[in-house]
């Protein structure tokens, strides 16, 4: 199976595209060194969204390595943020721009167009089946794109992320009124630092899917990793830590939900 899926019963579709790890053993062979640590894994989160399922919303999880192809990136590989840097479809450099392939061994276009038809696609065709099966049963859904990333990468911005990064597609992949009850319930706590629609404001699935008028209405959370694991390798999960965060994660996504079933 290219990924993990468990159907839920409420309408909220929780996405983590970029937790998996594993890679081909044909592609395996021609990456460098640097690869085997699989450090820009958005590690863990199954671990931390565990309360999610258990609030009975739909849970879609990558098997495959960012490494191997983004499934957050749209097919057509373009920049989602024109004019900053950042990695493609097919990733050549990690993002600490150490190069990810031996001399010579980049994928070509072929085979970026045969990754997208055997492991980009499947993933996008679960979430697209997910989303309409729960908007059949309920009228609207929420998609909530699940992401973490270290709290200082220099390539992609400066100094620390605030801690909790919220992307609508400034305010076109969800309800405005969502958007506005998800700051409020953001606000109400002053433990956590955060932010709507600033380094991050989405990928390819918050900007694909999401669309209110048809009733999905689609959040990304970049979350830093160090809110719940170590940043470091071999980037251990912390519970104790992710305890810490988790019940605001929980009160958001319950936010959405009391928003979506008015």
């Amino acid at each position: 199976m290219d990924y993990s899926f468990k159907a839920g019963k409420v309408p909220l579709l929780v996405s983590m595209p970029h937790v998996g790890t594993d890679i081909p053993d044909d592609v395996a062979a021609r990456l460098a060194p640097c690869a085997l640590a699989r450090a820009d894994t958005d590690w863990h989160l199954a671990a931390l969204y565990a309360f999610a399922e258990e609030m009975g919303a739909s849970m879609l999880a990558a098997r495959w390595s960012r490494y191997l192809i983004d499934l957050n990136r749209p097919p057509e590989n373009t920049n989602l943020y024109p004019g900053q840097d950042t990695t493609g479809l097919c990733p050549v450099d990690t993002f600490g721009k150490e190069r990810l392939y031996r001399a010579g061994m980049e994928p070509d276009d072929a085979e970026v167009a045969q990754r997208l038809a055997r492991y980009w696609r499947p993933y996008h065709e679960q979430l697209r089946a997910e989303l309409d099966r729960l908007l059949a049963l309920h009228g609207r859904v929420i998609l909530w794109d699940a992401h973490s990333i270290a709290s200082r990468v220099p390539r992609f911005f400066e100094g620390r992320l605030p801690d909790l990064n919220f992307g609508t597609a400034d305010g076109k992949s969800c309800s405005l009124q969502l958007e506005g009850a998800m700051i409020q319930a953001a606000n109400a706590q002053d433990r956590f630092s955060f932010v709507f629609n600033g380094r991050f404001k989405g990928g390819h699935i918050t900007r694909r899917y999401g669309d209110p008028a048809a009733g999905v209405h689609a959040i990304q959370l970049e979350m830093c990793q160090c809110l719940y694991m170590d940043e470091a390798p071999p980037f251990d999960y912390r519970p104790e830590v992710a305890a810490q965060v988790q019940p605001l994660l929980r009160q958001l996504l319950g936010t959405a939900l009391e928003w979506v079933r008015r």
